[in-house]
């Protein structure tokens, strides 16, 4: 019997003041119980219990022993209902990572909300468009793009991120509006150099078969607000996701062209370290995330 399991026992005893009854509730004999405690006066060079006929009482130094062991299981108890507390609360700091574009126009607001409803936590948000080991930097959270490579992160599925072809009307009017992928070819085109295949734009036409188009063009970033500025400005043809054009599509600063044409779209992941024992507040916001992001999110808004 481990130490704290005997120094329990120990306590049941006097307070109990029966071995049988003591043992009875940790589910051990009688002559186990009085072993465990004849270990322990050893290990401690003192009596602790006077055996009698009528039963067991504590020594001058089992009283003593008794109080101060007493106290040590409060305070593992208070241990205890801490970190059931803090795994299965909403509540401490709660470190989420995402990329710059989607973390400042999606997940700002969503997190906003979030602690509003839970008062208690603290939100670190940091983004970055390169990869971030999560373990390394103390990551709770990620929020990523794409298909996920095999590892032994835990991941939950949120929804979906479609991407979509937009150009300025002036530009339109002054270079006219392809009807087919080829005629991108011929076209000024805006290129965003993170994915998307960077200069060679992936299409599947109505008929169903993908299309890979060579592109080329005044402007390369691996910034999307960048490369809706010049969209905005008409210096070319660009692709976005839907929850970075949206509101110029709304107030008509860029239109949507080809489509009967659909490009890929990416899956949205919530990664966290471990898939096991994961806290309540990562599994919370997560839900909150999924809730956030199913259907056409990207229509309304998140």
């Amino acid at each position: 019997m481990d130490r704290v399991a005997a120094v329990a026992l120990f306590i049941r005893i006097v307070e109990t003041g029966s071995f049988s009854k003591a043992a009875a509730e940790f589910g051990i004999t009688q002559p186990t119980a009085t072993k465990a405690v004849a270990a322990m006066e050893q290990r401690l060079g003192a009596r602790l219990l006077h055996r009698t006929t009528r039963g067991v009482s504590p020594t001058e130094v089992g009283t003593l022993y008794y109080d101060k062991c007493k106290a040590i299981t409060h305070e593992i108890e208070a241990a205890d209902n801490l970190a059931t507390l803090m795994q299965s609360g909403v509540g401490g700091t709660l470190r989420v990572s995402t990329s710059v574009a989607f973390g400042r126009r999606v997940l700002v607001p969503l997190a906003i909300a979030y602690m509003r409803e839970h008062p208690g936590l603290t939100v670190d948000l940091s983004f970055d468009d390169r990869y971030v080991n999560m373990v390394e930097q103390g990551m709770d959270l990620a929020v990523r793009m794409g298909r996920l490579a095999d590892s032994t992160l835990g991941s939950r599925y949120l929804g979906r991120n479609p991407w979509l072809m937009v150009a300025a009307p002036a530009y339109l009017k002054a270079h006219g509006t392809p009807k087919a992928a080829p005629e991108l070819s011929q076209h000024a085109c805006l290129i965003y150099s993170t994915v998307q295949g960077d200069d060679r734009w992936m299409l599947t036409g109505p008929d169903g078969k993908e299309r890979v188009v060579p592109v080329r063009g005044p402007l390369r970033s691996n910034n999307l607000s960048a490369v809706l500025a010049a969209a905005r400005e008409g210096l070319g043809i660009a692709i976005l996701p839907w929850y970075v054009a949206r509101e110029s599509v709304g107030d008509g600063s860029v239109v949507p062209i080809l489509e009967r044409y659909t490009l890929p779209a990416q899956e949205i992941h919530a990664v966290f370290p471990s898939p096991k024992l994961v806290p309540g507040k990562v599994s919370a916001f997560i839900e909150h995330l999924r809730s956030a992001l199913e259907g056409a999110w990207w229509e309304r808004g998140a």
